[in-house]
């Protein structure tokens, strides 16, 4: 093959939630769609229920009858492997069990035509594994949508280790023609998505198991901090049960590397049968499929008899527009950007703990925020040394700013900046490894788990120097691999050093 394949008839092999949706996609943008079974009944089911769907959008005036008829008659059942043996792709959506995957393939060898295109939907299977039971690996690739398939855009395109470019590069139109947004991945755990996102449930779970706060607060941080959704309530949407079947099998796939360890945290809310909404109880309580939720404890707060800025704090977009609110009195100093409030140091954390980094000095570390200015709440670590009296007067002083307060144990790099340095150390890592492009592994984070930067794009607006700061010192103070920096990390950092 050395040029696109045309696709005119498309076969769905699994009748599941996944595949219907990939069919449904398929049958908009006009192609005949085959849905296979191995279970006849599955596909009947899964056929009436998309007529009730359809039906449902024609009664709301969102679509019209015709168009309705006409997208139902395009997706036929198919009784029998055999009937798959005109189509030009074959879209495989089953149980993600290796064997299995490699007994189908292998059988649809031997019914499809030379030219016929065979994918995976898998999420976490190596393509290059499926295809080493084929006799003709290179027209095999990965064709991984995200649920639900007709609503969410990406689509991550797989080569394995035989995988031809023609196959890639079909595949790679024939997403977008379908008006997805395509990047592509080569055949390693994880892909891009399910790889590059397992630090930001990991951080927040480990910040929960150091008893940084409690997942309420650490949600609404995080959510202040630019992110959808926090780690607690997305992992109790998707089911803990399958986020940790997800974080264990990466762990595995790459031979225990420290940085997608499991969380025992998430192991105990799995082991008790906590699996989230699904179950009803995850890290929150659910009722009529909404969580119960606590009103966040206000802390007390005086106001401050002096406030001193130290510094220059123009590198911290809208925070010198936030302290211009301040209606008391503002002394300048000379030194490094801190705020010296009734004897406090606060300054943006560096990936230090404050009792480490200001020993027997009361101090106080300020969480990331793209917009100080704009930014609803303002996060703060609290070392050991601070009196009430002085947390009093440091949440007063933000608090006369408009700006509500969340107060969190001294966690070495608080958690949006120690986040977001772990999901950038981990896109340098894949593009270090040729995962795939920065500009895909951007796209993907964007369209796939709704991130409102890519981590490449985000990390360069943050600062590389300072991500790469933070690990460091979060390495040298765990005495943990999990965050050591990555060279691709290094090259960023010294880049930006000598632009």
């Amino acid at each position: 093959m050395t040029e696109n394949i045309r696709i005119d008839e498309v076969a769905v092999i699994g009748a599941g939630t996944m595949g219907m949706g990939i069919a449904q996609v398929a049958a908009q943008a006009g192609h005949l769609v085959l849905l296979y079974d191995a279970n006849p009944a599955q596909t009947a089911r899964a056929l009436e229920d998309f007529a009730s769907r359809l039906a449902g959008r024609v009664t709301r005036g969102k679509l019209s009858e015709p168009d309705a008829s006409a997208l139902r008659a395009r997706i036929r059942p198919a009784e029998s492997l055999s009937e798959l043996a005109g189509a030009d792709l074959v879209v495989e959506a089953i149980i993600e069990r290796l064997d299995i995957k490699q007994q189908l393939f292998a059988e649809l060898e031997g019914i499809c035509g030379d030219r016929c295109i065979l994918a995976s939907n898998t999420s976490s299977i190596s393509i290059t594994a499926i295809g080493a039971a084929l006799s003709r690996p290179e027209r095999l690739a990965g064709l991984h949508f995200f649920n639900p398939a007709p609503v969410m855009k990406l689509v991550e395109v797989i080569s394995g280790l035989a995988t031809e470019p023609a196959v890639r590069d079909t595949l790679l139109a024939l997403a977008r023609d379908w008006g997805k947004v395509a990047v592509h991945a080569s055949s390693t755990p994880g892909f891009i998505v399910n790889r590059i996102a397992r630090p930001y449930y990991g951080e927040t779970l480990r910040a929960l198991q150091e008893g940084c706060g409690s997942p309420q607060l650490l949600d609404t941080l995080m959510r202040s901090g630019g992110f959808p959704m926090g780690a607690c309530e997305l992992t109790d949407l998707i089911g803990q049960d399958v986020n940790f079947a997800v974080s264990s099998s990466v762990y595995r796939a790459f031979h225990d590397e420290p940085r997608y360890r499991p969380s025992l945290v998430q192991q105990a809310l799995v082991d008790a049968g906590r699996f989230g909404r699904k179950s009803g109880q995850g890290f929150f309580a659910y009722q009529g499929g909404k969580a119960v939720l606590d009103t966040l404890p206000a802390p007390a707060e005086r106001a401050p008899a002096r406030v001193v800025v130290q510094g220059d704090w123009s590198g911290l977009k809208g925070a010198e527009a936030l302290l211009a609110r301040f209606p008391g009195e503002l002394e300048r100093r000379d030194g490094s950007p801190a705020l010296l409030i009734d004897g406090v140091r606060v300054e943006l954390t560096d990936g230090r703990s404050c009792a480490l980094r200001h020993p027997g000095q009361a101090a106080m570390a300020l969480d990331w925020a793209d917009d100080y200015e704009a930014v609803s709440h303002i996060a703060l670590g609290v070392s050991e040394y601070c009196s009430d009296q002085q947390v009093a007067a440091v949440t007063g002083f933000f608090q006369r700013l408009d700006k509500q307060v969340l107060l969190l144990s001294d966690h070495p790099g608080m958690l949006v900046l120690r986040t977001l340095a772990m999901l950038v150390n981990e896109a340098a890592e894949a593009c270090l490894h040729r995962v795939a492009s920065a500009e895909d592994i951007d796209l993907a984070m964007r369209f796939g788990v709704n991130y409102p930067k890519g981590p490449v794009a985000w990390g360069a607006e943050v600062g590389y120097r300072r991500l790469l700061s933070l690990l460091d010192n979060l390495r040298a103070l765990y005495g943990e691999e999990k965050y050591r920096p990555s060279l691709q990390l290094r090259h960023w950092a010294s880049a930006e050093a000598a632009a």
